[in-house]
């Protein structure tokens, strides 16, 4: 009998996809939870780190950016931001460039 694949593991590997990456912490972002967003950014490190695309300005940028959510420091204004756009009828995107 074939073992299932882990949802964790199917989401490494559709996170692969850069398109999907960016919809993912997209829709993670207007969550509104820095926790959230910290997950999702880690689940989008490990999937670069296995292709072997994850710069080391980018592990470092990382390890800065999920102590600040981890810890909730300044998390707030991004999601002030993010409330004003949306009150304007805007909002915060994430692209692949």
């Amino acid at each position: 009998m074939p073992r299932s694949v882990s949802y964790q593991e199917t989401l490494i590997e559709s996170l692969k996809n850069p398109e999907e990456a960016a919809l993912y912490i997209e829709a993670c972002l207007e969550e509104g939870d820095p926790e959230v967003l910290r997950l999702a950014i880690q689940d989008v490190i490990e999937a670069y780190s296995r292709m072997n695309k994850l710069s080391e300005k980018a592990q470092i940028l990382h390890t800065k950016i999920d102590i600040l959510l981890a810890e909730r420091k300044e998390v707030e204004q991004l999601y002030y931001l993010s409330a004003l756009l949306d009150e304007l009828g805007f909002h915060l995107a994430v692209k692949v460039k």
